[in-house]
């Protein structure tokens, strides 16, 4: 099943959703990696990025800097889709709030502070209602 590539459809039925928990950045050494619980997994030549919950993170005894609540935008997308990302980090950042965007093969999740969590939600459904209306 592809995702959608049209943007004005992508935003007015992105139906963002928070997941519960609060999140964490963590980077580890490979070696460290296997076994962890972790959401979201990046390799980079400095070690490895785990995005975690703030809980699996602690009980590792790991520090991280920034907290962060998930969002996750319903509507599937295509990888090769243009501008979902850029709408919704301008919308966001035109209020204030910062976002870290993850792609997965069906759907765009959004790490952004823990406090904006309900702004930028409300945000989100925001323009999708502008982009339906």
């Amino acid at each position: 099943m592809s995702g959608e590539r049209d943007l004005e459809i992508l935003i007015s039925s992105m139906n963002p959703v928070l997941r519960p928990g609060t999140f964490v950045f963590v980077t580890v050494p490979e070696a460290a990696a296997p076994g962890v619980r972790a959401a979201a997994t990046i390799t980079e030549d400095e070690g490895v990025t785990l995005v975690l919950t703030k809980e699996e993170a602690d009980a590792r005894g790991w520090g991280y800097e920034f907290e962060a609540a998930w969002l996750t935008l319903r509507v599937h997308s295509a990888l090769d889709a243009v501008g979902l990302t850029a709408a919704v980090s301008s919308r966001l950042a035109g209020i204030g709030i910062s976002c870290n965007v993850i792609a997965g093969y069906h759907h765009d999740h959004l790490l952004v502070p823990i406090d904006d969590a309900s702004h930028a939600l409300a945000e989100l459904k925001a323009l999708a209602a502008d982009g339906r209306g």
